[in-house]
């Protein structure tokens, strides 16, 4: 159930300061399209104009260079959707924790659980683990030998940790993920295949999201290592011995390869993929749906993707593709005859 706020208990809390109303109550974050009354809302350029002329919302986040647009109470920031979201966390906080161990719960003699963590039903927890205070493990989840999890991390239900991983503070780890299983290693020995063993471990520093039913692999000798405040989406498959740097963030369904090493304060969009032992730069862009082949030593946006057209028409661009070589090489020769034709005017 949503907590109910004035604007000026909200600008109190948060910061900003109020233009109208102080007292109007809010109890419900909405977009511009959607809220009704109760609800506040936010924009943050003149396209959404039309959209706040017609909007039911009780209030609005804004800048102050767009508060003209509307006559509605709102709360002026420099930054309206950073705002949003943190008025979010005010009127949404988390649901209260059960304290404590469900009697299903299958826990190891050696583990180290205080009493301030919530162990939910039909959890195993294998020898040697140790959680930090305030730990959530829902139901279902597996955390296997000599694993590590701190304080304040929350594991959501069906969440498996393998053995030896380390799971830092503040970390959200969502449904169906799994941290530390064996890595893609194999060596060919007469025509057949030998399993690698993957000694290595996954390391997640502090504040990383994890979405659901993404995997992360243990390293084959190094570990796989996820730095501070990285946010990954659902569906991603992180590789063995891969470092994916600081505050980067990966949409759903991108596929990076083993022990590709990823800068801090990147973007990669949705379905991208990396090939492994590349290097990709601090602050890279990667646009959804690019297959990033070579290292990227500069920061800057980078794209790798067929026009969208109509399959007809891309059966005639890739054709055209296929003969480029030749075509350079018609250009190259008739640069050559026109160059000699004014050579002898």
């Amino acid at each position: 159930m949503s907590k109910q706020y004035s604007l000026d208990d909200i600008v109190k809390a948060l910061g900003g300061f109020v233009m109208g109303d102080g007292a109007t109550l809010i109890s419900r974050v909405a977009s511009i399209a959607n809220a009704k009354a109760g609800d506040i809302s936010f924009i943050n350029d003149t396209k959404y104009e039309k959209a706040l002329a017609l909007t039911n919302a009780s209030a609005c986040i804004i800048k102050e260079k767009y508060s003209n647009l509307t006559a509605l109470p709102k709360i002026i920031v420099d930054d309206p959707y950073v705002y949003f979201a943190k008025v979010s966390g005010l009127l949404n906080p988390p649901a209260s924790i059960k304290l404590g161990i469900a009697a299903s719960a299958v826990i190891d003699a050696s583990a180290k659980i205080p009493a301030s963590c919530s162990v939910g039903a039909l959890v195993v927890i294998g020898e040697n683990v140790v959680l930090g205070e305030n730990v959530v493990i829902a139901s279902g989840c597996i955390v296997e030998n000599d694993v590590m999890i701190a304080s304040h991390t929350r594991l959501e239900p069906n969440v498996t940790i393998k053995h030896h991983c380390e799971i830092g503070e503040h970390c959200h780890v969502f449904s169906g993920a799994v941290i530390g299983a064996d890595g893609f290693g194999y060596a060919e020995e007469a025509g057949r295949w030998l399993k690698i063993p993957q000694v290595g471990r996954v390391i997640l520093h502090a504040h990383v999201d994890v979405g659901a039913n993404t995997t992360i692999d243990r390293g084959a000798l190094d570990d796989t290592i996820i730095e501070e405040g990285v946010k990954l989406d659902n569906l991603i498959q992180i590789g063995h011995n891969c470092v994916i740097g600081a505050h980067t963030v990966i949409a759903g369904c991108v596929g990076i390869a083993g022990s590709a090493r990823v800068g801090k304060h990147c973007k990669i969009g949705g379905a991208a993929m990396v090939l492994g032992h590349l290097q990709i730069a601090d602050h890279v862009t990667i646009s959804p749906g690019s297959m990033i082949t070579r290292s990227l030593t500069i920061a800057d946006t980078y794209t790798a993707l067929m026009p969208f057209q109509t399959h007809k028409a891309w059966l005639n661009t890739a054709a055209k593709i296929r003969h480029l070589d030749d075509l350079a090489d018609k250009i190259k020769q008739l640069e050559k005859e026109i160059a000699l034709l004014k050579s002898k005017q």
